[in-house]
C-alpha cells in the first residue's frame, strides 16, 4: 500500500493551518503551527506570489493531505465525482468521507485518520461482521463497522474512547458499548467539517 511516509507537521506547516494530523499533539504547544506558523523550507518567510491557480492547488493538496489519499487515488475519486448526478464538489467530499478509515477516526477508535487506517490494515476493524483490511473502502447506509474482539483490548483503542471528546458526525450512529458504528445516511455537505472550499478543486481539476 503507496502512502505518504515523511514528516506529516510539515504538510500542516505547508498549508499553514493545522490538519490534525498527529491526533492530541496538534491541540498542545508541541504543534508545529503554533511554533513555526510559516510554510518549511528556506523560502518558507519569503513572499508568496499569490495566484488564481495557487489557491485551488493548496485547496486540493489540504483536502489530499487531510484525508491521507495520494494524487492518482485523489483523481480517480474526481473521475468518479464527476460522473455521479450531483454536485461534483460535494460528491467528492462525500466519498472522502465514506471511506473505512475515515470512519474509524469518526467514530473516535483512533486518534487520527493515519492511526485509523493502521488499524484496518491490521485487521483490527470489521464491517457488517467481516474483517476489512482495505483502509479506503467505500461505506454504504446500512453498515456497521466495529473493532475485533483483540482490538477491543488494547490500551491504545481504549484511552482513545476514554479521552477523545471529538462528536461524532450525525449521519453516523456510535455505539461505544458494542464498539460499533452504523452509517445512518450518507453524509450531507453541512455535516462534513473539513475546512477545504471544494470549488475550488473542481474549477483545477476542471481545466
Amino acid at each position: 500500500m503507496a502512502r505518504y511516509t515523511g514528516p506529516v507537521c510539515r504538510l500542516c506547516r505547508r498549508e499553514r493551518m493545522k490538519l490534525f494530523l498527529k491526533g492530541a499533539k496538534c491541540d498542545t504547544m508541541k504543534c508545529a503551527i503554533e511554533r513555526h506558523p510559516y510554510p518549511p523550507g528556506i523560502h518558507g518567510r519569503g513572499r508568496i506570489r499569490e495566484s488564481e491557480y495557487l489557491f485551488q492547488l493548496r485547496e486540493k493538496q489540504k483536502a489530499r493531505r487531510i484525508y491521507g489519499v495520494l494524487e492518482k487515488q485523489f483523481r480517480n475519486l474526481y473521475a468518479e465525482a464527476a460522473r455521479d448526478k450531483g454536485i461534483t464538489g460535494e460528491n467528492l467530499l462525500r466519498m472522502l468521507e465514506q471511506r473505512l478509515d475515515n470512519v474509524v477516526f469518526r467514530a473516535n477508535f483512533a486518534a487520527s485518520r493515519n492511526q485509523a487506517r493502521q488499524f484496518v490494515r491490521h485487521g483490527h476493524v470489521t464491517v457488517n461482521g467481516k474483517r476489512v483490511t482495505i483502509p479506503s473502502y467505500k461505506l454504504r447506509k446500512g453498515d456497521v463497522v466495529g473493532l475485533s474482539t483483540k482490538a477491543q483490548a488494547m490500551i491504545v483503542v481504549r484511552h482513545n474512547l476514554d479521552t477523545l471528546d471529538r462528536t461524532v458526525p450525525m449521519w453516523l450512529e456510535a455505539n461505544n458499548a458494542d464498539h460499533k458504528v452504523t452509517v445512518r445516511d450518507l453524509p450531507l455537505r453541512d455535516q462534513i467539517d473539513v475546512p477545504v472550499r471544494e470549488q475550488l478543486i473542481v474549477e483545477l481539476y476542471s481545466k
